[in-house]
């Protein structure tokens, strides 16, 4: 599904380069679900950024379906970012002033989906992560939990190809965090790709695949416990 080809990412900070990323190789295949896992500072949501199009590598090449998208102008990045990626963050990244359901439709406005169809997917989605009963609350009005189920009904909104995951129960109780990995889980049951950052170990063997970046190089990637790297 998408191949990383020796992918840098530096930062300058006046009088100083910093490497995020040093020359990362891998592959993650349609279905997968692969944790990124390593210490703090070891360049873990910089990947993530990277394979979100939310940020640009300085070096290397980056291939979604064989197409190599390193280099493709902003606009038609976001076009990809918004039609084939669903985002789910640490934080929820919800819009405070919107009510759920006006969350949920928001990546559908930006796609130019009808009014009608906005509103009947978003209540479905909102159906399927139990909060059919608060589709009209804001988020103040909403634990942690219900929080990021909105963000994920949300980051399922335009029936993505690819859900990213950085920490998506950082914020959260530990039984409600296992609702949301209970949740990842059957998403990716039902063959949708999750990518998932984490620096919790259990859950990180929970993922089918596991990729481990430690000082910006990767480090160590395994299937089923069988080293690749």
């Amino acid at each position: 599904m998408l191949r990383l080809e020796n992918i840098c990412k530096q930062y300058d900070l006046g009088d100083t380069k910093v490497d995020a990323l040093k020359n990362i190789s891998l592959e993650i295949k349609r279905g997968d679900y692969a944790a990124i896992m390593g210490p703090s500072g070891s360049g873990k949501s910089t990947m993530m950024h990277i394979i979100g199009i939310l940020d640009s590598a300085t070096g290397g090449k980056y291939y979604l379906e064989d197409y190599d998208i390193t280099a493709l102008p902003d606009k038609e990045q976001a076009r990809i970012r918004n039609k084939h990626f669903g985002f789910i963050f640490q934080s929820f990244n919800l819009f405070p002033e919107l009510s759920a359901m006006e969350n949920v439709m928001l990546p559908m406005t930006y796609a130019g989906i009808p009014v009608k169809e906005r509103k009947e997917r978003a209540a479905k989605l909102l159906y399927e992560v139990g909060l059919e009963h608060r589709m009209t609350h804001l988020p103040t009005m909403l634990s942690g939990g219900e929080q990021q189920r909105v963000a994920i009904a949300r980051s399922l909104s335009n029936d993505p190809d690819l859900i990213l995951a950085d920490e998506p129960t950082g914020n959260l109780p530990s039984d409600k965090g296992e609702e949301i990995m209970e949740i990842l889980e059957s998403l990716n049951k039902r063959g949708v790709t999750v990518v998932m950052v984490t620096h919790n170990p259990s859950q990180g063997k929970r993922a089918g695949y596991v990729i481990e970046l430690r000082d910006g190089e990767l480090c160590s990637s395994s299937t089923n416990g069988d080293s690749n790297v």
